[in-house]
């Protein structure tokens, strides 16, 4: 049977992270030991927040629910959120807001360490209390720089309104249980992030460098192991994207699973392009239902791919009408 995207309100809810980022762009990525010269920046980056205001800026009414400290990283944050339109829904916290520290090489390629403070302690309960946000939300966006079981609330609460629930598995590092990936209607995880759901949940070593590499088929039953009621979308960088969707629920697509190419662009900065591609597929399946779900991918693809040209994580996030004129097709 070939169902449709679920039908949708126009409206983003966004439960997850905000921090605080420490920029170091280098000619090279430092190693262990080492002490190199970099150009130092700062700005707003956290994967929910980066991911709001993607969903905002790809023209979605964006809610964003988190947890921020008494400092002047939750200062930036009310400002930023307000500057964006965004609905932001904060629990104050006696943690420091979140920070992240980040380093840049010269093909855009970056490593991150995070300093969760506030995101840690976001509570079920504080986002139980914006449970009118959620209900009236086409679609429910998470990942997993919150407390698990905060996020497995929002996901039931979410499915409970009749929300498509979006699980964005990331980091990498972060735990999952079969519990969460049971409320999750799409998850989008990249190569690496894959590679561990497929370790932690079915056992399968998969090197992520070559999660890219495997044919259509063989992935196709990973994710259908991994997800069997769902959609999983993995996002492979410079090689494109891959979709798998169980056969009774093919989302408006002629085939169970596919690939969609990379968009040719001038990459200066990778950080943050995951989360574009999150915000802005969310937008685009709470917006309605596009004649196939490919359809969503391939606008979420473009909004991530443009995002790559710009510095910066949420501050990159381009605006539609950008994305529009760079890709007028």
């Amino acid at each position: 049977m070939n169902s449709p995207t679920p039908s949708a309100s126009g409206h983003v809810t966004v439960v997850g992270s905000f921090n605080v980022d420490h920029v170091w762009r280098c000619d090279t990525l430092p190693n262990a030991g080492a002490t190199i010269a970099g150009r130092y920046a700062s700005g707003p980056g956290g994967k929910g927040f980066n991911q709001a205001i993607a969903a905002a800026r790809a023209g979605a009414s964006t809610t964003f629910i988190c947890a921020l400290g008494n400092d002047a990283g939750g200062t930036l944050a009310r400002e930023l959120a307000a500057g964006d339109g965004l609905d932001l829904r904060a629990q104050a916290s006696e943690e420091a807001t979140g920070t992240a520290g980040i380093y840049v090489d010269g093909h855009g390629r970056n490593m991150i360490v995070i300093g969760p403070g506030a995101n840690a302690v976001l509570d079920a309960a504080f986002v139980a209390q914006q449970d009118t946000a959620l209900a009236g939300s086409g679609v429910v966006l998470v990942q997993l720089e919150s407390p698990v079981e905060t996020v497995l609330s929002t996901l039931q609460a979410a499915r409970r309104h009749g929300a498509t629930t979006l699980l964005n598995p990331a980091p990498a590092n972060a735990a999952t249980s079969t519990d969460l990936l049971s409320q999750a209607d799409v998850i989008t995880p990249n190569e690496t992030e894959f590679a561990a759901l497929l370790a932690r949940h079915l056992g399968e070593r998969i090197s992520a460098d070559d999660v890219a590499t495997l044919d259509g088929v063989t992935l196709h039953q990973h994710c259908r192991l991994l997800l069997p009621h769902g959609t999983v979308v993995v996002t492979l960088g410079a090689t494109g994207v891959y979709v798998s969707h169980p056969d009774e629920q093919l989302r408006g697509d002629a085939r169970a699973h596919y690939r969609v190419a990379a968009e040719n662009v001038n990459s200066i900065d990778t950080t943050g392009a995951g989360d574009a591609f999150n915000g802005a597929l969310a937008a685009s399946l709470a917006a309605g239902p596009l004649p196939a779900f490919a359809d969503h991918v391939r606008a979420a693809n473009r909004y991530a791919a443009l995002s790559t040209e710009r510095p910066g994580a949420a501050l990159s996030m381009p605006a539609l009408a950008d994305v529009v004129a760079r890709f007028p097709d």
